[in-house]
C-alpha cells in the first residue's frame, strides 16, 4: 500500500500525464529525488524544506498539501487540519510537525519539552506591573 505522500505524486502524475523528470525540472529538484519519494515505501525522516517547496512547486500543489503528505509518510500525524471543520485548527506547519513529532519522544524528553515550552511561555507572558 502507497503512503500519503507516494499516493499524492503518482495521482499529480497520473492526472496531468507528468514524467518525474517534469516535476523535477518545474520544481528545480534532482530528478532521483522526485523518484525516491514517489517509490519510497517507508519515508524515514521529513525531506528537507526545500524539497518539499521544490516537490510543491513542481507538482503545482500547495506547499501544506505537500508536507502534510510527507509528514504522515514518515508515520507523524498532523493535528488540526483547515478541512477538520475545526475553525481554531492550527495552519502552520511548523506547529502541526511539533504537535505530531511529541509523540516520537520519550516520556522523559516529553517532561523536558515541556519544562522548555513553559519557561518559553513564562518569559514570554507579559508581566505584572510592581508596586
Amino acid at each position: 500500500m502507497a503512503n500519503a505522500l507516494q499516493q499524492l505524486i503518482r495521482d499529480r502524475l497520473d492526472r496531468k500525464g507528468w514524467s518525474y523528470g517534469d516535476v523535477a525540472r518545474r520544481g528545480g529538484i534532482p530528478r532521483s529525488t522526485v523518484h525516491h519519494l514517489a517509490t519510497t515505501d517507508r519515508v524515514v525522516r521529513m525531506p528537507q524544506s526545500a524539497t518539499l517547496e521544490g516537490l510543491s512547486k513542481g507538482l503545482e500543489l500547495p506547499l501544506d498539501t505537500v508536507r502534510r503528505a510527507a509528514a504522515e509518510a514518515c508515520g507523524i500525524h498532523v493535528y488540526g487540519s483547515p478541512g477538520d471543520g475545526d475553525p481554531e485548527a492550527a495552519t502552520d506547519p511548523e506547529v502541526d510537525l511539533l504537535i505530531a513529532s511529541v509523540q516520537k519522544l520519550s516520556a522523559d524528553d516529553r517532561r523536558h519539552v515541556t519544562a522548555l515550552v513553559e519557561s518559553l511561555l513564562d518569559r514570554s507572558a507579559p508581566r505584572a506591573p510592581e508596586k
